[in-house]
């Protein structure tokens, strides 16, 4: 016997899928848009300040250099897998970051003392250039991949650890209430009720942070590993092969976007999984 479906998780369904293709239709047409403004501006800068075309290259250019130029094959191939090792390390980087950061918030939230003691030292931290840390990180972690991970991961930490926390905290008093009447541990408050109450601060953070961590796996690679794109982009300005280091800095651009906007499309079905009193089909970016 074939037990019908509930007419009201047909209509949660039907609202998930709509808001996602909604969505994705938005992120479409602003990516777009920002696109025609990007080359607008592209174009008239170098128009207006009369730009030596040997460094100041053109969309055009850029356009030719990965399409028709007689190396065009080759020029894709040297990009795509330096892209890949960027990728790679940054993405790393961002994934450790966040999850060091998630358990860092939830121990500041369950121990006020902790928090008091330590939230300064972070704040110290964080306010050091990134730049400056790069070469004692690298001296310390090596110039592989661990190094490239840190430094990645310094950039996500703190504005995970911001937003973490605000959202741990951001629960509706009643709720706490409830789980106070059951009797229920620190643990399970936090695990049951302050957690998904924080995942929309998360996702906040998440698209501050994955961009950032691109550019930190860039810094990285540019000041210490001598792989990936960063390095791609030192070595082409060295060599004066400036196409080369504008099609890196549009690829590197693109890439940001493109996960800004996965990140905003993964966040509608998880806010509506985790937060059904909030309806995911009203929320805005």
């Amino acid at each position: 016997m074939t037990v019908p479906m509930p007419a009201v998780s047909r209509r949660t369904g039907t609202n998930l899928g709509l808001a996602l293709l909604r969505r994705s239709l938005r992120a479409i047409v602003m990516a777009a848009i920002s696109l025609a403004i990007v080359v607008a501006l592209w174009y008239a800068v170098i128009e207006v300040l009369h730009l030596n075309p040997f460094y100041a290259k053109s969309p055009l250019d850029v356009w030719r250099y990965v399409t028709s130029d007689p190396n065009a094959s080759a020029n894709r191939a040297e990009l795509w897998s330096n892209l890949r090792i960027t990728l790679r390390d940054s993405g790393l980087g961002f994934l450790v970051g966040t999850f060091v950061a998630m358990g860092v918030a939830m121990v500041f939230v369950l121990q006020n003392s902790v928090e008091q003691t330590f939230m300064p030292v972070a704040i110290a931290l964080r306010s050091i250039p990134l730049i400056a840390l790069t070469p004692l990180i690298c001296l310390v972690f090596g110039r592989g991949l661990l190094g490239v991970t840190v430094i990645s991961g310094i950039v996500t930490f703190f504005p995970t650890l911001v937003n973490a926390i605000r959202g741990l905290r951001s629960v509706p008093s009643e709720a706490l209430d409830l789980m106070h009447c059951y009797s229920a541990a620190p643990r399970t408050t936090l695990r049951k009720v302050q957690f998904p109450s924080a995942i929309p601060a998360l996702f906040a953070s998440a698209r501050i942070a994955a961009p950032a961590a691109l550019l930190g796996g860039i810094l990285a690679e540019w000041l210490a590993t001598g792989q990936g794109l960063g390095y791609l982009m030192l070595e082409a300005v060295i060599q004066s092969r400036f196409t080369t280091l504008w099609a890196s800095v549009v690829l590197l651009t693109s890439i940001s976007l493109l996960i800004y906007n996965l990140v905003m499309l993964f966040e509608v079905p998880m806010l509506a999984r985790y937060t059904p009193g909030q309806s995911y089909t009203q929320r805005r970016s």
